[in-house]
């Protein structure tokens, strides 16, 4: 992970977006983290972030796990 100050960040923002494919970069202000960027390599990358971050796909995961803790569900195995 990568520290950048934010003015230096705004002087080449297209040179730090192509790093950021390879590794995020954390935005510091005053020395201080600020936020991060992050790249992605392909559409396919941009599509598991947002799926990853859905708070709906996310409550349909916990709803299906506590589902199978309570005994519902078919197992890979038996399909």
């Amino acid at each position: 992970m990568k520290k950048v100050a934010l003015s230096e960040m705004k002087d080449d923002l297209s040179r730090f977006l192509r790093l950021a494919e390879k590794e995020e970069i954390v935005i510091t202000r005053h020395g201080k983290a600020a936020g991060v960027l992050i790249g992605f390599e392909s559409e396919d990358d941009w599509f598991d972030y947002r799926l990853e971050n859905d708070p709906r796909f996310l409550k349909r995961i916990e709803s299906a796990r506590k589902s199978l803790r309570a005994g519902k569900g078919i197992r890979l195995e038996d399909v």
